[in-house]
């Protein structure tokens, strides 16, 4: 014979439904934003999207081309505002766009990881180490000890 089973109703009070149908209602309230540089579609929140624009004074840029511009302001060797890295990136895309697709995708990728390769290798690298003199292996551990024999026979039973 099987027990009956008893189910509690949950029952919820007013605030909690007014929050839960205003956060249904946040969510969505998403509006998609264009790429100023390249073009690409994002669904970002209304307040998001102002903050970006503030930035980058007035122009939506995505994560992608945002990473970018600061990437040219890193690398650049003379001061350079957020308005003129920005200027750089967006000539940059529309050259790009308006090169058409490549002939051959493989090469043009490949191309495409060299150059990114090198601009990361040439880029100045930013110190996240203390300034304190650095110190050998040597140094912190005193001397190294150096291995006399191998261990395997000993281990494997022979």
């Amino acid at each position: 014979m099987s027990a009956p089973m008893i189910i509690d109703p949950m029952v919820i009070s007013a605030p909690e439904t007014q929050s839960a149908a205003s956060i249904i209602v946040a969510q969505s309230e998403v509006e998609f934003a264009v790429c100023d540089c390249c073009g690409l579609t994002e669904e970002c929140t209304p307040a998001y999207i102002e903050r970006i624009r503030e930035r980058y004074h007035g122009k939506w840029v995505c994560g992608l081309c945002a990473e970018a511009v600061k990437d040219e302001i890193v690398r650049s060797e003379r001061l350079v505002s957020t308005e003129e890295a920005m200027a750089k990136h967006m000539n940059f895309c529309k050259k790009f766009k308006a090169s058409g697709p490549p002939l051959n995708p493989t090469v043009h990728l490949i191309s495409a990881m060299r150059q990114i390769l090198r601009r990361t290798l040439d880029s100045p690298r930013v110190r996240s180490t203390p300034s304190s003199p650095t110190k050998t292996n040597t140094e912190i551990h005193g001397s190294v000890l150096a291995r006399s024999e191998s261990y395997f026979s000993t281990l494997s039973g022979s």
